[in-house]
């Protein structure tokens, strides 16, 4: 796995605009509610409901051979 630093987020985080920053945010709270178990933000919490329910349907479309077979060279 890469080492990434705090600074090297950072500077790439300050060439996002303003809407992207707003989905990296909400990343990274859901990703610190998963570690903690603890609701950081009620605005990460929804915007990543409709994400959780849609996987498994979408599942059963990536688990295809076709799916495989279309993503084998990339």
């Amino acid at each position: 796995m890469q080492t990434v630093t705090v600074p090297e987020i950072v500077e790439h985080l300050q060439r996002l605009s303003p809407e992207k920053l707003v989905v990296v945010y909400d990343f990274v709270s859901y990703l610190l509610e998963r570690e903690t178990g603890q609701t950081l933000s009620r605005t990460a919490s929804e915007a990543f409901q409709p994400m959780l329910a849609s996987e498994p349907v979408l599942r059963r479309d990536w688990e295809r051979p076709e799916e495989d077979l279309a993503w084998a060279n990339l």
